[in-house]
C-alpha cells in the first residue's frame, strides 16, 4: 500500500493556492506585511518564479510528513516490512498483512479524519515552531497568529485530502 503520487503532487499545491488567499491584501496580506515589517518596496524585485517553484517542491516534501501524520495504515507497513519472508507471496507474514490490509486497510481513511490530524498538527508542530522563531526574531502576536491560521488550515486541508484520496 502506497501513496498516490497524483494525490500528493495536487496536495502539495494547496499551500500556495491558501497562500494566494490567506496572504492577500483583501484578506491578511496587508496586516502579515505590516506584521513582519515588510514594505511593498522589500517585496519588489525578488525571483518570483524561484520562489513559487521552491514553496512547491518544499510543499511536495511536506505531502510525505502530512501522509505519515493521516494515512496510519503506513505505520502497519513500516513495522513489517523488514520481517522475514514480508515479500514472498504466501509467506506467513504476507498472509498476515495482507489478511490484515484487507480487514482494516481503509479503517480512518476519510476526509474528516485527515482534517482532525491536520488541525492537531498545525497546533503540535506549526504553532511552536512559527512562535519559537517569531519570538527570537521580535515578532508579535498578531504575526504568529496570522501565520499558525494559515498553517493549521493548509494542514487540514492537505490532511483531508491526503487521507481521503492518496
Amino acid at each position: 500500500m502506497g501513496a498516490n503520487m497524483l494525490v500528493l503532487a495536487l496536495a502539495a499545491l494547496i499551500p500556495m493556492i491558501m497562500g494566494f488567499i490567506w496572504y492577500n491584501p483583501k484578506t491578511l496580506g496587508t496586516a502579515w506585511m505590516e506584521a513582519s515589517g515588510l514594505t511593498e518596496e522589500k517585496m519588489k524585485g525578488a525571483n518570483m518564479p524561484l520562489i513559487f517553484g521552491l514553496s512547491y517542491l518544499f510543499s511536495f516534501f511536506f505531502t510525505f510528513g502530512i501522509y505519515a501524520m493521516v494515512v496510519h495504515q503506513g505505520h502497519v507497513l513500516s513495522i513489517l516490512i523488514n520481517e522475514k519472508g514480508f515479500n514472498e507471496a504466501g509467506s506467513e507474514i504476507n498472509k498476515y498483512y495482507t489478511d490484515f490490509m484487507s480487514k482494516f486497510g481503509t479503517n480512518f481513511r476519510t476526509f474528516k479524519h485527515g482534517v482532525f490530524h491536520g488541525v492537531l498538527g498545525g497546533i503540535t508542530i506549526a504553532l511552536p515552531i512559527i512562535a519559537t522563531s517569531a519570538l527570537f526574531e521580535r515578532k508579535g502576536f498578531k504575526y504568529i497568529a496570522i501565520n499558525v491560521g494559515y498553517w493549521v488550515i493548509t494542514m487540514a486541508l492537505m490532511g483531508g485530502v491526503i487521507c481521503q484520496f492518496a
